[in-house]
């Protein structure tokens, strides 16, 4: 419970309550839109280029595979469980019900960094190659939420107008997504250039990664409120699916981490993962591939709500589940 605790009272989650509380009183604080993109950048990079440097000195773990197997599966799965409680619970449509659940079977990138960050804080990192792992995780989710919306595999790629979807195909804004073709990226150039290449920039790519995730976050808490003071079609049983279903993938990724057999960063970096829900990736696909869906109800959802509740309760809460293991 200690750790708990100290999590909340860390720089990285205050930066992210003052951008929130700044929001919520109608400061005028703000970072440009140009600086909070660059900051971005710069956190997928540094994320990926450590990821590669620790593979490269460790070489590929045998749990690596199993674990993005299992990845691939729970990120595929969980969307039909959050399409069932949105239907029943939440009251939703089929079409909007299914573009929401993307997003709790996807990942969201910022929260995997923040966690990774937090968890180093506490003396428990977690394996390098669970950036490949994030990776794997962010498509499959997609594809089941579009599943779902449509009830079928046909004319995934494009669809007609009078069924609500969209024209153009899917699979480039699935595929070549900038925050997840800069990771990946990293990640490989990590693995290709090794440790003693990687020393000229570490003092850029290490040393500042902390300061910049304070202020990104920083901006996060601003963006998520104001996200929160707009959102018009959140019902109350939506904002609390907004809470469950993420503990729900936690504990689902919790069993799947004890039955894989990891354990300490690595256990809990999976399970924030299952965790995250995307405001990036999917509600870009969603405007492609679903236009009629409500974009406030899914971006509300998972950035308003789900967001801050696993940036400043669900991560430091994953962790110490994750030590209260046998």
């Amino acid at each position: 419970m200690n750790d708990i605790v100290s999590t909340l009272a860390s720089p990285v989650i205050l930066f992210f309550v003052l951008g929130a509380i700044a929001s919520f009183a109608r400061s005028d604080l703000s970072i440009p839109e140009s600086i909070s993109k660059g900051m971005s950048l710069y956190l997928m990079a540094a994320i990926g280029l450590k990821g590669g440097i620790e593979v490269a000195e460790a070489g590929f773990d045998p749990g690596m595979l199993a674990t993005g197997l299992a990845g691939l599966l729970l990120s595929f799965a969980l969307p039909f469980l959050a399409f069932q409680l949105l239907r029943f619970i939440g009251r939703l449509d089929s079409m909007n019900a299914g573009a929401v659940a993307a997003h709790y079977g996807s990942v969201s990138v910022v929260t995997f960094v923040t966690g990774i960050a937090v968890l180093e804080s506490q003396g428990a990192p977690a394996a390098g190659w669970m950036v490949a792992v994030l990776a794997l995780m962010e498509t499959p989710a997609i594809i089941a939420g579009l599943l779902l919306a449509r009830g079928s595999l046909g004319n995934l790629g494009s669809t007609r107008n009078a069924e609500g979807f969209g024209e153009h195909s899917v699979w480039r804004e699935v595929l070549l997504n900038g925050p997840v073709v800069l990771l990946v990226g990293s990640f490989l150039i990590g693995v290709i250039a090794g440790k003693d290449a990687y020393q000229p920039v570490s003092v850029f790519f290490t040393d500042m990664f902390r300061g910049v995730l304070c202020l990104f976050l920083l901006d996060m808490g601003l963006l998520a409120a104001r996200r929160l003071r707009e959102a018009r079609s959140l019902t109350v049983p939506l904002a609390l699916l907004a809470i469950l279903i993420p503990l729900l993938n936690a504990a689902i990724g919790l069993a799947a981490s004890a039955l894989l057999g990891i354990s300490g960063g690595t256990a809990a970096a999976f399970t924030i993962l299952c965790a995250s829900a995307s405001y990036i990736a999917v509600p870009a696909a969603m405007r492609l591939a679903l236009p009629r869906a409500d974009a406030g109800l899914y971006i509300g959802m998972s950035l308003a709500i789900s967001f801050p509740f696993n940036i400043i309760l669900g991560i430091p809460l994953y962790a110490w589940s994750v030590q209260m293991l046998p």
